[in-house]
């Protein structure tokens, strides 16, 4: 215990709605290989259930009870970005981060994110679409929407991070400070208004290139959720939030 607290904290949140087919597989998966790659930090996994209806709620309770580093928490609404929100809110690790369920990304990318953040970056993110990242398996029409919609908020905003969207985020305590009261989405647009909003006030991000094999079983509706991302964009242009905080 006492060398534990030596070391860097680190919060990894797990999102899930009605995960009960991948939920154990995914924890199990990321729990060991933390254990043999990340000795450095006393890391920790949240499950954040957001209103599954399934039985991924007492499945996240039996992997809190076989191993001491994973913990959950249920909330009655859904919304990844209030899951993200409520974990990062509650925490007291020194560096937070959250991925989906499906390790869709490479975890051999994880230790570049979080040692970053330990050389004086303040957010470090997946992109699958920097030079060097390796995107297998997503169909055309998730390809256009995902290259369109950066290329929109790089028009609009002036930003240089080039993936908003990959679930594979890491970030200091000061930045979810400095940033999270001010993120207003609760759902899909989360991911984007943080680091529009990080960019804006010049906090330093970091990109890793991933590689990233899509599941073919995702529960993300693409129209649904670009229409969203549209409706975020707007409303980020016409507050422009970052010029208040």
């Amino acid at each position: 215990m006492e060398k534990n607290r030596q070391k860097p904290s680190l919060n990894i949140v797990i999102p899930v709605y009605n995960e009960e087919e991948d939920l154990e597989k995914g924890v199990v998966k990321l729990h060991d290989y933390l254990d043999t790659h990340l000795t450095d930090f006393a890391w920790e996994i949240t499950i954040v259930d957001n209103a599954s209806t399934d039985r991924t709620t007492d499945m996240a309770k039996a992997l809190c009870r076989k191993y001491a580093h994973v913990r959950a928490e249920r909330l009655s609404q859904k919304g990844r970005g209030r899951a993200v929100k409520y974990a990062w809110e509650k925490s007291a690790a020194d560096y937070v981060a959250y991925m989906d369920i499906d390790l869709s990304t490479d975890l051999k990318h994880f230790p570049m994110l979080v040692n970053r953040l330990r050389d004086g970056y303040d957010i470090a993110i997946g992109s699958r679409n920097a030079k060097g990242a390796r995107v297998y398996g997503r169909n055309i029409l998730r390809t256009i929407t995902s290259k369109a919609y950066i290329f929109l908020i790089k028009c609009v905003f002036f930003v240089h991070f080039t993936d908003a969207q990959c679930g594979f985020k890491a970030m200091t305590r000061r930045a979810v400070g400095k940033l999270l009261p001010h993120v207003l989405d609760d759902d899909w647009f989360f991911d984007t208004e943080i680091l529009i909003l990080a960019e804006k006030k010049g906090l330093a991000i970091f990109e890793e290139p991933v590689t990233w094999v899509d599941n073919p079983g995702s529960t993300v509706r693409v129209w649904k959720t670009a229409l969203g991302d549209l409706m975020g964009l707007i409303r980020l242009a016409i507050t422009s939030p970052w010029k208040t905080i």
